[in-house]
C-alpha cells in the first residue's frame, strides 16, 4: 500500500474558518445539539484509515472545541481566514509541520458538513489506495438539476433557449431517461501530498491543480450529504441528524 498502513495511517485536516457570507458563524452553530464542527471532527476520529486528526480555523471557539475533543489545532493566519482563501493553501499551511512523505495521504474535511453517509472516509482513502490516484472526491447525482436541463431564459422577454446547442432539454424530457451526472458534494476530498503541494508534472495550472492529475470519485446517494452554505441546509440537517437520533 502507499501511502497508509496500520503504523502510518492517514492525516485528516478540519478546515473551518471564523467568517462566511452566506450563513455567520455556521461552523460553530449548534446543529441538532453539537456545534457544527463536531460532527466533522468525529467522522474523522472514527474513520479507522485516519490517525491524526487536525482543526485548522480562526475561530477561537473552534479551537476550543478541538483542545476539548483532543486533536490537533493549528491556528489559521489572518491571510488564509478571508473569503479570498484558497483550500489548498488552508491545507498545506495545516500540514506543513507533519514532514509528511510525498506519498502520504491527506483527507480534506469541511467543518460545515454536519452530515455524511458513515463509512465515506474510509471508502474514499481505499479508493486511493486501490488506484494510486493523486485525489479522491465524492460525489453526488445532480438529480432533476441536470446539465442537460438547463436554459437561458432572457430577462426582458422571458423567452428561452437552450444553455447550450440547438434543441431544448437536449431532446430528453423524462428524468429517467438522463445519462447520469454528478456533483461535487463536499463529503470528502483525499489527495496525495505530492498533489496538494502541486508537485506533480504536467498538471496544468487552476484552483483544481492541486488535485493532481489521475482524479478519482466516489459516489453517495442523493442527500446523503449535507453541506451547509444557507440557512435551509441547516434545517434540513437538522431534520437528518434528529431523525437518526431518533432512530437510535
Amino acid at each position: 500500500m502507499r501511502g497508509w498502513s496500520e503504523q502510518s495511517p492517514a492525516l485528516a485536516v478540519v478546515l473551518g474558518r471564523a467568517g462566511s457570507k452566506g450563513v455567520p458563524g455556521k461552523n460553530a452553530m449548534m446543529i441538532a445539539g453539537k456545534p457544527c464542527a463536531q460532527w466533522t471532527i468525529e467522522h474523522a476520529l472514527a474513520a479507522r484509515t485516519v490517525g491524526t486528526v487536525v482543526l485548522s480555523t480562526d475561530d477561537e471557539r473552534l479551537m476550543q472545541l478541538g483542545e476539548k475533543t483532543g486533536i490537533d489545532v493549528v491556528r489559521r493566519p489572518a491571510e488564509l481566514a478571508g473569503d479570498g482563501a484558497t483550500v489548498d493553501a488552508a491545507a498545506r499551511h495545516a500540514v506543513g509541520k507533519w514532514g509528511l512523505g510525498a506519498d502520504s495521504i491527506i483527507v480534506i474535511l469541511y467543518a460545515n458538513v454536519p452530515v455524511r453517509p458513515a463509512g465515506l472516509i474510509d471508502r474514499a482513502v481505499e479508493r486511493m489506495l486501490e488506484t494510486g490516484c493523486d485525489s479522491v472526491q465524492s460525489y453526488a447525482p445532480v438529480g432533476k438539476m441536470h446539465p442537460w436541463w438547463t436554459a437561458r431564459v432572457e430577462s426582458a422577454s422571458g423567452r428561452v433557449a437552450p444553455w447550450e446547442g440547438e434543441v431544448l432539454n437536449h431532446g430528453v424530457y423524462r428524468r429517467q431517461d438522463l445519462p447520469p451526472a454528478f456533483v461535487p458534494d463536499g463529503g470528502v476530498l483525499v489527495v496525495t501530498r505530492r498533489a496538494l503541494f502541486c508537485e506533480i508534472a504536467g498538471v496544468a495550472p487552476g484552483p483544481h491543480a492541486f488535485f493532481g492529475k489521475d482524479r478519482r470519485g466516489v459516489v453517495n446517494g442523493e442527500g446523503e450529504v449535507v453541506d451547509i452554505d444557507s440557512r435551509i441546509d441547516a434545517v434540513v440537517a437538522e431534520a437528518v441528524l434528529g431523525r437518526a437520533g431518533t432512530r437510535q
